[in-house]
């Protein structure tokens, strides 16, 4: 096992990795003593996965070797296959994927061209082509990227946005020419597909009963915030402060880390905003920054599993948007539950969508 095992646990040379290593998945999970590091950040994986949309660890928890690394991921699809909470899975392998493109587009960035052979512990384009068999549809030309027409088609399933309609791309010999961060893009759709298949998994008995405490505490996480889920009124004017500094930054036109974006496009989705609403109210009118964030709405709108994506006030403050700060936030743990204590608290409020 090596470092690029650890950040693409999902690629083949990684679960080739892992069953070289021979070790037993059972014995590791349910092994005697302190619980293993592959369990815990196993647990913190889907945890970050479901609450905040990524699976990094946060910038002041701990420091995991490569085989805790690796391990976890097979464990995390577990622990997220055992879970009772509708909508896991998508929000799951979504979290994963946009980690995974965050990370591989800086490592195809730091390279000459993108299309070198890998070597070692690098990723290129070229190798994670290989690996999701996308090899022989996908051509490097002089200005652009052709991908080949049902390939395009496979992986925009879930996109919107008339960009990406088949009628609005150049179409040259069965060819669909895409730019390169829109091919970044499509390998995103192509790690998220590979990551949610077979999902949920079945999971032996003897496992699921050594996962069990596991699965309580994942579960407790989410129910934590006491708040109605229904609420339908939008007044950016009773928002938390956090809500209220990143909506301010985002109009701004300021550049948001991808946790904080998470942040606030969960919590507008779980208030009701669909994707157009939320572009409304962010007042975003870049074509690519839109496009991203009508695609994390559009991960998060499921109106049965949006009570588990906005982070909590804990999460929110370890990202360092837990800002100006009033007397509400001193006696709530979820932004969501200042943002219907406020509400309650005013009485009848005038919708902005009602202007």
């Amino acid at each position: 096992m090596n470092s690029l095992h650890a950040r693409y646990p999902f690629l083949t040379s990684s679960r080739e990795a892992v069953r070289d290593a021979n070790l037993d998945l059972a014995e590791v999970i349910a092994s005697e003593g302190d619980r293993h590091p592959a369990v815990e950040r196993g647990v913190e994986r889907v945890r970050r996965a479901l609450l905040d949309g990524t699976v990094r660890s946060p910038a002041d928890g701990p420091r995991w070797g490569i085989t805790a690394e690796v391990l976890s991921y097979p464990i995390a699809r577990m622990l997220v296959s055992l879970l009772d909470a509708p909508g896991a899975v998508e929000k799951y392998a979504s979290a994963e994927a946009g980690t995974a493109y965050e990370q591989f587009v800086g490592d195809f960035e730091s390279s000459d061209d993108g299309l070198k052979s890998t070597q070692g512990t690098s990723l290129t384009l070229e190798s994670l082509l290989s690996d999701f068999d996308l090899s022989e549809s996908v051509t490097k030309r002089e200005d652009d990227f052709g991908v080949a027409v049902g390939t395009y088609l496979s992986l925009v399933g879930d996109f919107s946005g008339d960009d990406w309609r088949l009628v609005s791309r150049r179409l040259s010999d069965g060819l669909v020419g895409v730019s390169q961060a829109e091919l970044h893009e499509l390998l995103r759709s192509a790690a998220e597909e590979r990551i949610a298949s077979d999902l949920p998994l079945s999971v032996p008995e003897e496992i699921e009963d050594a996962l069990s405490e596991e699965v309580s505490e994942l579960e407790s996480s989410f129910t934590d915030a006491d708040f109605s889920h229904d609420i339908d009124t939008l007044a950016p004017g009773f928002f938390p402060p956090c809500m209220q500094a990143l909506l301010t930054d985002i109009r701004d036109g300021e550049p948001l880390a991808p946790a904080s974006e998470f942040s606030l496009v969960s919590f507008l989705a779980s208030i009701g905003l669909d994707a157009d609403e939320v572009l409304a109210l962010c007042e975003v009118r870049d074509s690519s920054r839109a496009d991203r964030l009508r695609y994390r709405v559009e991960r998060v709108r499921d109106e049965r599993s949006a009570q588990f994506a906005p982070p909590s006030c804990a999460t929110l403050d370890a990202y360092g948007d837990c800002v100006n700060k009033d007397d509400r936030c001193e006696t709530i743990t979820h932004p969501l539950v200042y943002y219907e204590d406020a509400l309650d608290e005013n009485g009848t409020v005038t919708d902005w969508r009602d202007r």
